[in-house]
């Protein structure tokens, strides 16, 4: 019998809780009293649930690996439930489906959203929103610690000098990530403000900015950044989710500069490096540059924003970088940079070893000695397999919905790379409110699937197909 650990999941119902009250005292603070006793019902259901699972989980002696993926996926599931309950209380008539769908999409750092007018939101029900995006950020960061065994070696030492993760070290990266967490988000804020960005804006940024996230605090970007220094400085903050949340932390602290813990980031800066150079190179003439500067780190860090501005014509190499994604350890998604280019080289040496029977090709990653591990290449290509699948067949799913092919094929990768539609993908008029029940479950179980990480489902096949 799979047994859930509840207790892991308690942590996040407690930090709901002070999310709820945060929102009641910002509610009283501005006579924000429109949807003031939904922020009590969040409260008062998630400590009662936070308590419950902490001091009544079953305990098990051994937890497999399986125990922790269906942990991770029911939290997935049943954490938005009651995230939701603020906007389903809310007075804005919304059907449960539209208010767990809207906390799905945020929890997942989607950004997909039902509502319309975005100006005609109470201030405090967009501060939600935001803020669940933000928990849900955490929440990721979170679970890739508490998964940590289904990734490799190399991964781990990005994190660590020790190889075996037990409770202890578990716990002392979890403190350090929610620190990080918080202190960047801190620090976001703090830069926006100084953008002269108006303060409420700047700590819904802030929120969407460090976990990936798509919900914006107003209908258009355009409407905040409003010069050409706010948009660039702006693109390079949207990065934070792009690197690994450790790569500042490591930079400023660690005292033996390990090359293991900066390899992922150094490949990602020479990819954006040279992203940016040829955009540079065939899109400055145009004078269009920062707008372009913003759609590529956004795509790259698989958050979605752009400025309201016609990009059709390449809408298909911001969905590629968004395909690609950014650093292992950090909220954006994709299939990751890193994966991607041991995949590339690997497969090259391998032809290259046929054509050149009597030379030695090195699988070694640049900026590193690390040399590739041959089951870990399988893992990758299982992993853009299971992409492929997937993308077929939620593409597959939303044309019966009346979706065009090409929308449902945009829409598809958006949603397994958990990332906002938005004009750079050509989808910013999309009405997710008027879509049939039957997309709004596809939309919500694929970006649940886009976010436990592909390789996790093909652990759940296996456990219920080959059973020991």
């Amino acid at each position: 019998m799979t047994g859930l650990r509840i207790r892991y999941l308690s942590f996040f119902f407690g930090l709901i809780t002070v999310l709820s009250f945060l929102n009641v005292i910002y509610s009283y603070y501005l006579n924000l009293y429109l949807n003031l006793d939904t922020y009590y019902i969040s409260l008062i259901t998630s400590l009662v649930i936070a308590i419950l699972f902490y001091r009544f989980e079953r305990v098990k002696i051994k937890v497999t690996i399986f125990d922790k993926i269906l942990t991770v996926f029911f939290g997935y599931l049943f954490l938005p439930l009651i995230l939701c309950l603020p906007l389903y209380f809310s007075i804005y008539d919304l059907t449960f489906l539209n208010a767990y769908f809207e906390s799905v999409s945020g929890f997942t750092s989607t950004g997909f959203t039902v509502f319309d007018n975005i100006k005609h939101i109470d201030q405090s029900l967009i501060l939600w929103r935001s803020s669940i995006q933000w928990i849900g950020g955490l929440y990721f960061l979170f679970s890739i610690i508490y998964l940590i065994d289904i990734y490799d070696e190399n991964f781990k030492k990005t994190l660590t000098n020790y190889i075996s993760f037990n409770s202890s070290e578990i716990l002392k990266q979890s403190i350090k990530i929610f620190l990080l967490y918080s202190g960047l988000t801190l620090l976001i804020f703090i830069v926006l403000n100084l953008l002269s960005i108006r303060t409420f804006n700047s700590l819904n940024l802030a929120f969407s900015i460090i976990s990936s996230g798509g919900f914006l605090p107003t209908n258009e970007l355009s409407n905040i950044l409003i010069n050409n220094t706010q948009i660039i400085i702006f693109s390079l903050l949207l990065l934070f989710s792009y690197f690994s949340i450790f790569f500042s932390y490591n930079l400023i602290f660690l005292k033996k500069k390990n090359i293991n813990f900066f390899y992922e980031d150094l490949h990602l800066i020479f990819y954006y490096l040279v992203v940016i150079s040829i955009f540079f190179l065939f899109s400055s003439f145009n004078n269009d540059f920062s707008k372009n500067l913003l759609s590529l780190s956004s795509s790259m860090s698989n958050i979605g924003f752009s400025l309201e501005y016609d990009q059709s014509k390449l809408s298909i190499v911001y969905l590629i970088l968004v395909i690609i994604g950014g650093s292992f350890f950090s909220t954006s998604s994709g299939l990751r940079f890193i994966k991607i280019y041991s995949l590339f080289k690997y497969s090259i040496n391998q032809i290259l070893s046929f054509s050149r029977p009597k030379n030695i090709f090195m699988n070694k990653l640049i900026f590193t000695k690390i040399n590739f591990d041959f089951n870990e290449i399988n893992k990758y290509f299982l992993t853009v397999i299971i992409f492929i699948i997937s993308l077929f067949t939620l593409t597959t799913l939303l044309s019966f919905s009346l979706l065009d092919f090409e929308s449902a094929f945009k829409l598809s990768i958006l949603t397994l790379m958990n990332t906002v539609n938005s004009s750079a993908y050509g989808l910013s008029n999309l009405d997710f409110y008027n879509l049939s029940y039957f997309t709004k479950y596809c939309l919500i179980l694929f970006m649940i699937v886009g976010r436990i990480e592909l390789l996790t489902i093909l652990i759940i096949i296996k456990n219920f197909m080959f059973k020991d």
